[in-house]
């Protein structure tokens, strides 16, 4: 197979941290081997909490950066609180406007990204920037860098879907691997998302034998494969109450018994399985990851109302931010649009204090 040959070579050369550069500041990555659907924005939430929890990190300054997938702007831009999703990118503009203290930036240039936000000055002489006031980062997390072999972090997390390990998935077109799953044992941390509530020490065996581990010790969350020991964490998602994306939300749809969903993530079964704990989905969807709404879709959403005058329409979080950049939505929409706040957090507290120790130490 070409694909995998391809990545097999690539990984050859990268391997062992050869022609990789470092960032002049400390560098966490969070990403993942799959083509979404492990839940890395919300993790990158989380993680920003426990930085704002740090002894160490909570009064320093702090950055992302981002790809910025399909968005319409070119190299190093900071994204403002007020900017929109189709420019700098639907998941920088949501994280930047729930973390409005937080540097936000996007470059396709990992390497040029991070010495940029390190050194603020370098923004000034950049003609495309037009936000170049900053202050310099002592921290730069990046976001879906994993695959960014040319910048090394000095921490690396990656996330593993606990419904579909990568030991069991095929590398794309056939399955949803865009990385050699190998790749998964050269992290620092492996963090399994989107975990049942209630899992026990045994169930966290069984999942690190799926993932190629010999051992698992839940005391020091470590998983061992051929004498290399690796950190190995459990995490689950959680939804707080429907918030309007627009301000003439009308908070009475959410009592509803009705719900039109659709969504343009990779993965919406997890949101679909709890939102059907208090609605009946007359109507469910799904459009492509990080889709871009245009006029069509919106007719498609108004039909969907008008076959269920009383039903609320329910998205995520970072369909929302692309929603608000619709200038022409009408108001019948408006009025009765949610989204579902998305939160993650590690299953017990002593895998909590395991993470955040390497926050610590970095």
């Amino acid at each position: 197979m070409i694909y995998r040959l391809i990545l097999s070579l690539r990984n050859a050369w990268y391997k062992g941290g050869r022609h990789s550069a470092e960032a002049s500041v400390p560098t966490i990555c969070v990403g993942n081997i799959t083509v979404g659907g492990t839940g890395k924005t919300p993790h990158t939430e989380m993680l920003l909490r426990l930085l704002e929890q740090s002894p160490r990190w909570a009064m320093r300054s702090i950055a992302v950066l981002s790809l910025g997938y399909k968005r319409r702007s070119r190299g190093f831009q900071q994204v403002p609180a007020d900017g929109s999703a189709s420019f700098y990118g639907d998941e920088p503009v949501q994280l930047k406007r729930k973390f409005p203290q937080v540097t936000v930036a996007v470059d396709k240039d990992r390497v040029e990204g991070c010495d940029v936000l390190a050194h603020p000055e370098k923004a000034e002489g950049m003609k495309k920037c037009l936000n170049p006031s900053f202050p310099a980062a002592e921290l730069v997390l990046l976001d879906d860098a994993y695959q960014y072999r040319r910048l090394s972090p000095k921490l690396s997390v990656v996330l593993v879907d606990y419904n579909r390990p990568v030991t069991q998935d095929s590398l794309l077109p056939w399955g949803r691997l865009r990385d050699l799953p190998s790749r998964l044992w050269d992290a620092d941390i492996v963090i399994v998302s989107k975990c049942p509530y209630v899992l026990d020490d045994e169930e966290k065996l069984e999942m690190s034998r799926t993932l190629g581990y010999s051992s698992y010790d839940p005391e020091s969350c470590t998983a061992e494969r051929r004498g290399r020991k690796q950190t190995l964490l459990f995490t689950l998602i959680g939804y707080d109450r429907p918030t309007g994306v627009f301000e003439s939300a009308d908070s009475r749809y959410t009592y509803s018994k009705k719900l039109i969903l659709f969504t343009g993530i990779a993965d919406d079964t997890p949101l679909q399985r709890h939102l059907s704990d208090s609605y009946k989905i007359v109507q469910h969807i799904h459009f492509p990851d990080h889709h871009s709404y245009k006029k069509g879709d919106i007719g498609s959403l108004r039909a969907a109302v008008r076959r269920n005058p009383t039903a609320a329409l329910a998205t995520t979080e970072k369909d929302a931010s692309r929603l608000q950049d619709l200038k022409t939505l009408p108001d019948e929409l408006k009025e009765r649009l949610f989204y579902i706040p998305i939160t993650v957090d590690f299953l017990s507290g002593h895998e909590r204090e395991i993470f955040s120790q390497y926050i610590e130490n970095l």
